[in-house]
């Protein structure tokens, strides 16, 4: 008979799925689980949005060294043709002298048209001229001699050879004499 005495408490609690005590446990357990979730959510989305922020990052520095790289993809050609350019000048001077017109006028046609050729590539000169100031960031001092006159002093005396410059970058800084 020990069998059929049982505490009426223990039929209701087994009857009932979920007591007071354990509704409590687990709920503690779903908002624990919740906030778990929600920590993950917050590190994801902030990993995502890092992701993000150094990819358009990545597109706008890629994007500037293109735009850098179409200014300056001449630069190793036009520099090369720097020398021929003096080359063509100097000839140009004394071709001048000639008493035959058409051969200065053949000689100036191609000349022109290799200096409009190279400006149409970006290619500007830097105008320095006598008696302008002397400034190392635009021009390359190869020497000081005795200025002729007192407003030549730290001045540019000569322009030895010209200096040229691709959009805003120096490619041939100017070569001068400065006044002492």
């Amino acid at each position: 008979m020990e069998a059929q005495e049982k505490n009426p408490m223990e039929e209701i609690n087994q009857n009932e799925p979920i007591t007071t005590e354990n509704s409590t446990h687990e709920e503690v357990i779903e908002v624990s689980e919740t906030e778990q979730l929600r920590s993950q959510l917050e590190t994801e989305k902030d990993k995502f949005l890092r992701l993000f922020a150094e990819f358009e990052n990545y597109k706008k520095r890629t994007s500037k060294e293109r735009m850098e790289l179409f200014k300056t993809a001449n630069q190793e050609v036009l520099q090369a043709l720097l020398p021929v350019l003096d080359d063509f000048d100097r000839a140009m001077t004394q071709i001048a002298k000639s008493e035959d017109e058409n051969l200065v006028k053949g000689v100036e046609l191609i000349h022109e048209k290799l200096k409009s050729t190279l400006v149409s590539k970006g290619l500007e000169m830097v105008e320095l001229n006598a008696g302008d100031a002397f400034d190392a960031d635009f021009a390359e001092a190869i020497t000081q001699i005795p200025a002729p006159s007192e407003d030549l002093k730290g001045k540019i005396v000569d322009v030895v050879e010209k200096g040229y410059k691709l959009g805003d970058k120096i490619i041939r800084f100017p070569k001068v004499v400065i006044g002492m």
